[in-house]
């Protein structure tokens, strides 16, 4: 019930508003948000990358509803792209590169996105958003790898489809980031109990692990650590075979820990002046995360 409370808030104009103008909001959002420009990103990511971590970096923004914003999108990756350094790859979403409004579009600039990526030597991961995009954005990951196989596909736990799309994207060189997902599917489409989304999370980290492409185990929970390594053993992968990635801001002590045992480790950083819906479903992720967020508002306030 708290989660679906604060997944609502994410939309409320009103709540947004409140939220995003008071000064010591955006000071706790610097725990979740490397910062609200390109170049606050860069010198997140070179700190990460000093730590012997890897990073992926997203800029913030969904739901464009013209084509102007969906081409500032465009323009604001491809000159990030260039910028980056070696070890840093990019996420993007469809929705903000034009997606509600025309698959094509989006596909388009996708593609602009890849080539700029492909130029500076580095692979773009597409996000998965909520559940009435993922048959849409399936289709137009399809349509990248043909010409860029490299692009990144993301599977969601929480949707009961989820081990069908591991096991149709488990082939070789297919890079898929597995999480458990932080949208609110209805129980048709959806697990709503956490106990089954951890199950359909593990079922999927089977299907990929025994597979022949590059899983991305996006996870901050130790018992799914635990099993993807225990199938990492198993199947006789090596660290470079696969990775972890976890969110800025949380569990930074764990992301050390595992790169320092040889595993790769990346940092999914976002930055952007729209981080208002995005740090709502960190809150909704775990409660652990809106307990800290409350905590910092009244030591800060």
């Amino acid at each position: 019930m708290l989660r679906r409370s604060l997944l609502a808030a994410s939309r409320s104009p009103g709540l947004r508003t409140t939220l995003v103008t008071a000064p010591v909001t955006r000071r706790v959002v610097r725990r979740f948000v490397a910062g609200e420009d390109a170049a606050r990103a860069l010198e997140v990511a070179a700190r990460l990358l000093a730590d012997g971590l890897l990073v992926s970096l997203d800029r913030l923004g969904e739901d464009v509803r013209d084509p102007a914003g969906a081409e500032a999108t465009v323009r604001a990756y491809e000159k990030l792209l260039p910028e980056l350094p070696g070890g840093v790859e990019v996420s993007v979403k469809l929705t903000a590169l034009g997606q509600a409004l025309d698959e094509d579009l989006a596909l388009a600039n996708a593609r602009r996105v890849c080539v700029a990526a492909a130029r500076a030597g580095t692979t773009v991961t597409l996000d998965m958003e909520d559940h009435t995009t993922v048959a849409s954005t399936l289709r137009v990951l399809d349509a990248l790898r043909e010409e860029h196989p490299g692009t990144g596909a993301v599977v969601q736990a929480q949707l009961r489809r989820a081990e069908e799309y591991c096991a149709r994207l488990a082939y070789e060189g297919s890079r898929v980031r597995l999480c458990k997902g932080a949208y609110d599917p209805p129980p048709s489409v959806g697990y709503t109990a956490k106990a089954d989304v951890d199950k359909s999370y593990v079922r999927c980290l089977r299907t990929l692990m025994a597979g022949r492409g590059y899983p991305m185990v996006a996870t901050h929970d130790p018992r799914l650590i635990e099993i993807a390594d225990a199938l990492r053993m198993v199947g006789g992968r090596d660290h470079d075979s696969f990775e972890y990635q976890m969110l800025y801001g949380i569990r930074p002590d764990e992301q050390l820990r595992l790169a320092r045992t040889g595993a790769r480790v990346r940092v999914y950083v976002p930055y952007g002046e729209d981080w208002y819906g995005y740090l709502v479903r960190r809150l909704a992720e775990r409660p652990a995360n809106l307990a800290f967020f409350l905590r910092a508002l009244r030591t800060r306030s």
